[in-house]
């Protein structure tokens, strides 16, 4: 699966970004998704995890209550939803979708085999 980040961009402190990740292929309802973010010299980390059909969804503790993962199996699309966005160090960073035929944890990086090119979130205070 080949999978396409947009939605990136620049925004101010308690604003708001939705991030989209298109995948190719028939078989994307397969795949468990996952969003991550990197910030400079900075290790990736988990931001947002999403089943296959959408029924469970996992979250990291600094963005819980801000932002939402969501699919839509039939626009083979994951998507997500940044609210109340933080300056600086908390929420600016290159955001990634993943993709996983099987989770050990969604938290993982390592358990997603495809990635995106990432796109570049920037929150000014």
């Amino acid at each position: 699966v080949q999978l396409q980040a947009s939605g990136g961009g620049s925004v101010q402190a308690g604003g708001s970004l939705r991030l989209s990740c298109a995948a190719s292929g028939r078989t994307f309802s397969s795949y468990h998704m996952g969003w991550f973010r990197q910030a400079p010299g900075k290790e990736r980390e988990f931001v947002a995890g999403i089943t296959r059909s959408g029924e469970r969804e996992f979250y990291a503790d600094s963005v819980k209550g801000r932002f939402t993962i969501s699919r839509d199996n039939a626009k083979n699309t994951v998507y997500l939803q940044m609210n109340t966005l933080k300056p600086d160090d908390d929420d600016t960073a290159v955001y990634y979708c993943a993709a996983s035929s099987y989770w050990g944890s969604p938290r993982r990086p390592q358990d997603y085999a495809y990635w995106g090119q990432g796109t570049q979130v920037t929150v000014s205070s």
